[in-house]
């Protein structure tokens, strides 16, 4: 993809129930008109493109589109395909746009995996989560196991392109465990998934009922074995919880981690735009029927948009360049704020994390090394200093 490939994410934030786990902007309600959404969506695009955001948005060649939540599995393919058939007629689209969708692998969505590939989807992410049925119910997941692998024996009829997310760090997992339900996971031809530590965000059903998460050094463990099986299958983590066969990646995330400009649509999105030498960071209300209501009213439902500072924008782009294991591009760094990394970072903390063996240099600038990648809330503050 092209530095300046604008990139689109779509948030649909209904679910048939919510996870105890989940603090993503997601709300159960059992009364949504599919058709007034549909419309809305439809129409923040058109803003983005023809409005007053045009001069920096309008025209720029789209290099994906993300539909997440949420569950958007829930939308009707028909919507899926009007949200990506209104992006086609308004901004010219690369011949190899990756359009990905998240679905839950329960029975009723995933008989609709081919109407989604109809609809022009050619990427799905399927929430398996576990493939135990103990953990399963543990997560308020409303799927079996059985459910979860014929799921995604569905998703890899329909589509070339499949992943699923496993979440690992369930109280009292060890890594034996945690390692045969990887090797059983991937009996399953994919070349993409995504395993996340469980945490337990304030807010959150299980935030309330004091679940309490993995010490440093159980958590610690999982991880190392997650990388080190997946690797072994073939699947390198190419970003702290992504792992994929060559090529196989994500390239909508991927993008987004390098710092490239996507623009967020639906409530709660978030997204970044180039605009008159500055990034803008844009944030839609959260609350759906309030975004609904904005877009109604006036072809939007941005709650913000704010002009990061140098400052801001420099230590953005370590955060997520470090995420990587092809690190950070100095280059980027250059480009976007006109510093180089000995005037973003912090010399002394930068030459302590080298010396600790957390952090390398790289061809392209700096990269964490797997034990730093893997302790990065602890590094970043010690780089950024």
């Amino acid at each position: 993809m092209a530095d300046d490939d604008l990139h689109i994410y779509v948030h649909w934030p209904f679910c048939r129930s919510k996870c105890p786990y989940c603090d993503f902007n997601s709300h159960v309600d059992d009364a949504v008109d599919a058709d007034r959404w549909r419309r809305a969506l439809v129409r923040e695009l058109e803003t983005f493109a023809t409005g007053a955001f045009a001069p920096a948005a309008g025209g720029r060649t789209i290099g994906s589109i993300f539909f997440g939540g949420g569950t958007p599995s829930l939308m009707e393919p028909a919507h899926v395909a009007a949200v990506i058939g209104t992006v086609r007629s308004l901004w010219p689209v690369a011949a190899d746009c990756e359009i990905t969708l998240e679905a839950n692998p329960t029975s009723s969505e995933a008989d609709r995996f081919r109407a989604f590939r109809a609809a022009g989807v050619n990427r799905l992410s399927v929430g398996v989560q576990s493939f135990d049925d103990a953990i399963l119910r543990f997560l308020g997941r409303t799927h079996s196991a059985k459910e979860a692998r014929k799921a995604v024996d569905m998703a890899l009829s329909a589509f070339d392109r499949v992943s699923f997310d496993l979440i690992y760090a369930v109280p009292g997992q060890r890594p034996t465990d945690w390692a045969r339900q990887l090797t059983h996971a991937l009996q399953l031809p994919v070349r993409h998934l995504s395993a996340y530590q469980l945490t337990v965000a304030p807010g959150t059903a299980f935030h309330r009922r004091g679940v309490a998460v993995a010490d440093e050094d159980v958590g610690g463990a999982l991880f190392e074995t997650t990388r080190d099986i997946l690797a072994q299958a073939g699947l390198e983590a190419y970003e702290i919880s992504n792992h994929a066969a060559p090529g196989e990646e994500c390239r909508h995330n991927l993008e987004i981690w390098r710092g490239a400009d996507y623009l967020p649509v639906g409530p709660g999105a978030e997204g970044r735009l180039s605009a008159g030498g500055r990034c803008l960071a844009l944030a839609q209300h959260r609350q759906p029927q309030r975004w609904l209501a904005a877009v109604e009213a006036r072809g939007h439902g941005l709650a913000r948009r704010q002009p990061l500072s140098r400052a801001e924008r420099q230590s953005e782009l370590v955060m997520l360049g470090l995420r990587l294991r092809t690190g950070l591009d100095a280059g980027r760094v250059r480009r976007e704020t006109g510093s180089g990394l000995d005037e973003v970072l912090d010399p002394e903390g930068l030459g302590a994390m080298i010396d600790a063996g957390l952090i390398e240099r790289s061809p392209e600038g700096l990269r964490a090394t797997d034990a730093g990648r893997q302790r990065l809330d602890w590094v970043l503050p010690r780089l950024l200093a």
